[in-house]
């Protein structure tokens, strides 16, 4: 079973034209209500290598890795903007993938940053859940060099709103990610100002 998250829409026309080019077995894409981001859209849709994600930024000395599954990927390069302000570097990728798990990016970034925060618009024991199993599995926790947070949607009921509104009420908007950050860095909560952050 192959499951894919578009990230914008550029990203679903290219997973479209993966799942039809794909002749192995069952695959998925999964794309939410509401808007687009906004994007160029591509001429022709690429295939894509199945389980590979990417990597979209990574500067020199980032000490927080963001991997997003699905649109949260543009809250992610806001939260990504507002940490480097406060000289934070962080990298950020797109899994693109839920299944199969892009095993090597997933311990790359593990292994070489202080935080790992996984950005879903899943459940409980959905993509962050299998993000953690694998670093388990691989021992990459036991030396307790990296801390990692799941952000997902709530194991709550939701009233129905607008998909921005009910992504901040989740957490999973740019503020939410930076509380999570700041939450797992300690001098950056100490140090950092009270009320909202202003995102560009």
């Amino acid at each position: 079973m192959t499951v894919m998250a578009a990230a914008d829409e550029a990203e679903l026309v290219h997973m479209v034209a993966t799942a039809h080019a794909h002749d192995t077995g069952p695959i998925a894409l999964r794309y939410p209500r509401g808007e687009g981001v906004g994007v160029e859209l591509p001429e022709k849709g690429e295939v894509l290598a199945i389980g590979r994600g990417r990597v979209i930024r990574r500067p020199e000395g980032a000490r927080v890795a963001l991997l997003s599954l699905g649109t949260r990927l543009s809250e992610a390069l806001k939260a990504a903007d507002a940490l480097e302000a406060e000289g934070v570097a962080v990298t950020v990728a797109d899994a693109r993938f839920a299944k199969p798990l892009d095993a090597e990016l997933v311990v790359d970034l593990a292994n070489t940053h202080e935080v790992l925060v996984t950005v879903e618009e899943g459940s409980v024991g959905g993509f962050g859940a299998m993000v953690l199993h694998l670093l388990a599995e691989r021992g990459v926790l036991d030396a307790g060099r990296v801390r990692v947070r799941a952000l997902t949607l709530p194991d709550t009921y939701q009233d129905h709103d607008k998909p921005e509104k009910m992504y901040a009420e989740a957490g999973l908007d740019a503020e939410g990610i930076l509380k999570a950050v700041r939450a797992a860095l300690p001098e950056q909560k100490k140090g950092s100002r009270t009320g909202r952050l202003r995102l560009a």
